[in-house]
């Protein structure tokens, strides 16, 4: 790469952390830190929330989809569109009356009005832990482009560069700081990918001839992926919508429903058709130049799909533009590490310490952001994936997450001890699932057999436990 693009990389980073450091002066108390005042509107977080579920993880892991299986990978983002559609009709109108009311700042407040403290202790810690492996996948995203786009920078070199940048800015500026980069980092993603990263990457592999001829049909269907993944993105993505902590804070941030269901609305489209096909064919561009020898993997000539795109852009952008596109991949993994550090600190400040009303919570919180953000690192360090590691979070959260908000929105006579030991036992048989590798029946993933025992679960106690059940919250 030339100097100029070392330089337009650099800008950029440092600009990130000018962002953090101005907003660290603004923030004044556990609502500026955690929800932006309750006053943000409907378009940054519109961009936010995009910029946070799709981010440098499905970024990068698009990218690797459309190296192996073509236009049929876009489905994994239509999933994150009907997700946002739902949870916008059906979530966010209750979310939003009990906010407004009981100020909440995480998302098992929420669980705790509805059910008791303990639902909301255990809810903290399975969202907790699933936004550590998420923070993770993205730091991770993070380091495989930067260790394909400059030569002379390792994988682990990488991984603390983007650590430490993540994290410094995030722990200092609180929501108020992600949400706004978010949009600037959205802006600059779609920008970047769409106006310049596609029309330079197509007339640089050689145009539709050499697309025709060198990948098979398949590549160019949308039909080219099976009944058995397309259930599996969507029972781990859409459930996500309904659960995430990330997307309780930015409900609780636009202070009101219309502007969250606007900024919902606006998310859905960004994530499909748009970022969806942008992904995928920039990816797809990456297997024809693989496939014509434009890019190489090495003496061993095996490239991880999730590298092609990274080590395309490096090859074929030119002077200056290279440093534009790279910063804007580099924009959406930041938006997603975040917004996932900020949720995990949010979870064990506010639902395991309890301590959001301390008189040091500013300190409190920017201490706790940067320890998580340092054992994420450690845990990048350890797993090799983007894609596995982040839907592998999803899958822990969702299983773990889902029945009980579920309940919470259309039953009106709660059990609370169904909702906590669902809350165990999905979470529970997914992890270990996960952990196992064991062949699962019908090539079907983890968190569909944890979700589907968590609702067993749940049913046992609500129609057995008759003492237990709660009358539904509306105020």
């Amino acid at each position: 790469m030339h100097w100029i693009d070392y330089l337009i990389f650099a800008v950029y980073l440092i600009f990130m952390l000018g962002i953090g450091f101005y907003f660290m002066r603004k923030n004044n108390s556990a609502d500026d830190y955690f929800v932006g005042g309750r006053k943000m509107g409907s378009f940054h977080i519109g961009l936010s929330v995009v910029a946070t579920d799709v981010g440098g993880g499905f970024s990068i892991g698009l990218g690797g989809l459309g190296f192996v299986m073509g236009l049929s990978g876009t489905w994994l983002l239509f999933t994150g569109l009907i997700g946002a559609w739902l949870s916008a009709v059906l979530l966010i109108p209750k979310v939003s009356e009990l906010a407004k009311i009981h100020n909440f700042l995480s998302f098992p407040q929420f669980l705790k009005q509805l059910y008791n403290w303990k639902v909301a202790l255990i809810a903290g810690i399975i969202s907790a832990i699933g936004y550590l492996g998420f923070t993770s996948s993205q730091i991770l995203a993070g380091a495989k482009l930067a260790s394909a786009t400059f030569p002379n920078i390792s994988l682990e070199t990488a991984l603390i560069l983007m650590g430490i940048i993540a994290v410094v800015y995030t722990s200092v500026g609180g929501i108020k700081a992600v949400i706004y980069t978010d949009t600037f980092q959205w802006i600059l993603l779609m920008g970047g990918l769409i106006f310049v990263g596609i029309p330079v990457c197509y007339f640089g592999i050689g145009g539709y001839d050499t697309l025709k001829e060198t990948l098979p049909a398949s590549f160019f269907s949308l039909s080219a992926v099976s009944w058995q993944q397309i259930v599996n993105w969507f029972i781990t993505i859409v459930p996500i919508w309904f659960i995430g902590m990330t997307l309780y804070q930015r409900i609780y941030a636009a202070g009101d429903k219309k502007t969250a269901q606007r900024a919902w609305f606006i998310a859905g489209l960004f994530e499909y058709p748009v970022m969806a096909f942008t992904g995928v064919i920039l990816g797809l561009f990456a297997k024809v130049a693989f496939e014509n020898g434009i890019i190489h993997a090495g003496a061993n000539e095996i490239l991880d799909p999730e590298m092609g795109l990274p080590i395309l852009l490096r090859t074929i952008l030119p002077v200056g533009l290279t440093g534009i596109v790279l910063s804007a991949y580099f924009s959406a993994i930041m938006s997603t590490a975040d917004s996932c550090l900020m949720a995990a600190s949010g979870n064990i400040i506010t639902d395991l310490l309890n301590r959001h009303n301390s008189a040091k919570i500013m300190s409190l919180s920017q201490i706790t952001t940067l320890a998580i953000g340092t054992v994420a690192l450690f845990i990048a360090w350890k797993v090799p994936n983007v894609l596995e590691l982040m839907l592998h979070s999803y899958s822990f959260m969702v299983s773990g997450l889902f029945i009980p908000v579920l309940v919470a929105i259309f039953i009106k006579n709660r059990s609370t001890k169904g909702a906590f030991w669902s809350m165990i036992t999905g979470g529970g048989i997914t992890l270990a699932l996960i952990i196992s590798q064991i062949e699962l029946p019908f090539g079907l993933d983890a968190n569909i057999y944890g979700i589907a025992f968590a609702t067993c679960v749940y049913l046992f106690f609500h129609l057995f436990d008759k003492r237990d059940a709660i009358p539904q919250v509306s105020r």
